[in-house]
């Protein structure tokens, strides 16, 4: 079995452990997650959220398994170590299965350890491989020879919502449901889900068991509440003399018996293999067009950092068919609500795949976006149910000729370049400099303006009933930095050198407060803000070295946080330091002081490039990216927040596990020899 990269001693308590995570996912889009202590306390945990239309059409089928011991025959004092909430108070847990709980491990698949009275209770879960399947093995050991056989007798009773995954079950009707001897399939509205245990026998008992809370639901302002459905429960028991007992159940889309084990682990184990080992990207970029005839990158052994980030990025490559109907690659955006974003997998993209060599990959992913350039435009998200790409955003399409450069300058891939990536990077140009959607478009001065009063087209991208809460129409400076970068890495030399002179006139304010936000006519936003760190940490900065060393000391001053970059200084009177409340109330903080993890990577490679990388900054560099490696055993194990909180402490908040806020991190890890 190989060694977890994670292994946390819980001791039996409650705290920090029902507020800690963790992630399982299967490749497709599919994922199991829960607490630590295995009580759900959000609307999307479960052991079974399948993908019905990878990486999209998710619907939660399994949410939980009830767990009991009878030891000795003593029906009437049942054990139960599983772990549930029925309520917001403290007193409103049921059962206490943290009190058996003394160990949490988390690699290839998740492990629980208990103490039941003497007895050892190991909980495996696997999730498997480009399947909507998902397996839970119990190993129960009552003691060692020389001590009395105990008889055991183990009760699971499986708990099924099947939903959509962003909805909640009420009770209702008992679901229809088909039972076998070691198995059950249940069924309702078109879902289904089958569970089959390889020993025992299943029981059927229906029962609809009520009021399910989910604490993290209730503090977002959300129906936080859910009943569950119970077909019955699968029993087993120790015969004889014996000292151990072991069941496996498995859940699945498919109809399918009881699987083997070994063959899926060795199967998680043998996809990773190829990773062995991170890119070293320091040292290797020059600026200008993109040349693959640079010296190739080298690789390191993987320190044991990199090899938990490692695992962290494996969780966002999801397979996506390609227009084609070939098969494809692209990248989540965070588990568990997002799909895969095209502004997001182009940031990403660096880290999670060319740090970590899956170049085959990237290339997958880069065509499958490519293909659906339309107008000069790549599509910002696929809708969740329908699959239908969305063109919503500004900066997406530049962010793919980043990443796609990176890709040549890196695999030196240049027959896959011009194959999969020269079009759509072509179209992109010319659409932006001719006009495309939304009112994007190159003005005389060769800047790019967007967008309205009633659109929100760059990251900063939250609105809520037509109320944009971070307004970035016009000129905004990270879209044209860049629109820069990217003219010069397609070779347009000659309106880089204008949008250059452009740049600088029009964003420059001074050396105290370096860059404008946005600029729109007469209208220009000073407000401090992370976006004009990308005017330094891109490679092509349109820049002088003065000007990029201000940039970097004014995003340090008024932004930095341990866990990345404030969205907006809090010297700024529309500055929010919580994120919390109901929807509204949390869209108005979300690029408004909320801290993001992701700009942490552009900010570090633009404090190294203004000090030449330094020995002095180098270690600089890794002080301020520790926090973010030490949240890997802090939220939810093994991954990276979406967001914290601007205000001290910095509460981790919004999407518990963020792609960006990963690759980033791997990024700049592997850079900095971490």
């Amino acid at each position: 079995m190989p060694v977890p990269l994670f292994s946390l001693a819980t001791d039996g308590q409650l705290e920090p452990w029902h507020s800690r995570e963790w992630l399982l996912t299967n490749g497709l889009g599919g994922f199991a997650s829960s607490s630590v202590i295995g009580c759900n306390i959000r609307r999307y945990h479960g052991l079974l959220c399948a993908a019905t239309m990878p990486p999209v059409g998710r619907v939660l089928l399994l949410n939980r398994v009830g767990e009991i011991l009878h030891l000795d025959g003593k029906t009437d004092q049942p054990l139960e170590f599983s772990s549930n909430q029925f309520g917001i108070n403290p007193a409103s847990f049921h059962p206490r299965g943290d009190r058996y709980l003394r160990r949490f491990e988390l690699g290839e698949t998740a492990r629980w350890s208990y103490d039941i009275e003497g007895v050892r209770v190991v909980k495996e879960l696997l999730m498997c491989w480009q399947k909507n399947t998902v397996a839970l093995r119990y190993t129960l050991d009552g003691g060692g020879v020389g001590t009395p056989a105990r008889h055991m007798r183990l009760e699971l009773i499986p708990f099924t919502a099947l939903r959509d995954f962003h909805a909640l079950r009420r009770a209702g009707p008992h679901f229809e449901f088909w039972a076998r001897e070691k198995g059950v399939r249940v069924v309702d509205w078109g879902l289904s889900v089958n569970i089959a245990a390889d020993s025992g026998a299943f029981v059927s008992q229906p029962d609809w068991w009520y009021g399910h809370t989910y604490p993290i639901e209730a503090d977002r302002g959300s129906d936080c509440t859910e009943d569950l459905f119970t077909p019955g429960r699968f029993v087993t028991e120790s015969t004889g003399a014996s000292r151990t007992l072991t069941i496996t159940l498995w859940a699945s889309t498919e109809d399918v018996g009881p699987g083997d084990w070994d063959a899926e682990l060795r199967r998680l184990i043998g996809r990773r293999v190829t990773v062995a080992a991170p890119v070293d990207l320091s040292g290797t970029r020059t600026a200008g067009a993109v040349s693959p005839r640079a010296p190739a990158p080298r690789k390191r052994a993987a320190t044991p950092t990199l090899s938990r980030l490692f695992r962290a990025a494996d969780d966002f490559l999801v397979y996506r068919k390609s227009p084609d109907g070939t098969d494809g690659t692209s990248v989540v955006a965070g588990y568990p609500w997002f799909a895969d974003w095209g502004r997001d997998t182009f940031i990403s993209l660096p880290g999670l795949m060319l740090v970590t060599g899956r170049f085959e990959q990237a290339k997958q992913v880069l065509g499958v976006f490519g293909n659906y350039v339309s107008q000069g435009m790549i599509p910002n998200r696929f809708d969740d149910y329908s699959n239908e790409p969305s063109y919503n955003t500004v900066d997406a399409s530049l962010w793919y000729i980043h990443a796609a450069c990176e890709y040549l300058r890196l695999s030196k891939d240049r027959a896959g370049f011009e194959t999969k990536m020269l079009s759509p990077c072509r179209k992109i140009i010319e659409g932006y400099k001719t006009g495309t959607r939304y009112n994007i478009k190159m003005e005389e001065d060769g800047l790019i303006t967007q967008g309205d009063s009633s659109t929100q087209l760059t990251w900063m991208d939250a609105k809520s009933d037509g109320h944009a809460f971070t307004p970035r129409q016009g000129k905004a400076v990270e879209i044209n930095a860049l629109w820069y970068h990217a003219l010069m890495l397609m070779g347009h030399n000659a309106l880089a050198g204008k949008v250059a002179d452009s740049f600088r006139r029009a964003f420059w304010i001074s050396p105290s407060r370096g860059l404008y936000d946005v600029v729109e006519g007469d209208r220009k936003d000073s407000a401090i803000r992370p976006n004009q760190i990308f005017a330094v940490s891109l490679p092509n900065s349109p820049l002088n070295q003065e000007q990029q060393a201000a940039v970097v000391d004014i995003v340090r001053r008024e932004l930095l946080t341990p866990y990345g970059l404030r969205t907006l200084s809090p010297s700024d009177p529309g500055y929010k330091g919580w994120y919390n409340g109901p929807q509204p109330q949390r869209d108005a903080a979300y690029h408004n002081g909320t801290v993001w993890a992701w700009p942490i990577g552009a900010f570090l490679s633009a404090y190294l490039r203004v000090n030449k990388r330094s020995p002095q900054s180098i270690a600089q560099a890794r002080v301020w990216l520790k926090p973010l490696i030490d949240h890997l055993e802090q939220n939810c194990i093994g991954q990276i927040a979406e967001i914290f909180e601007g205000n001290e402490p910095h509460y981790p908040k919004g999407c518990p596990a963020q792609a960006w806020s990963v690759a980033e991190v791997l990024r700049l890890a592997a850079e900095l020899e971490m």
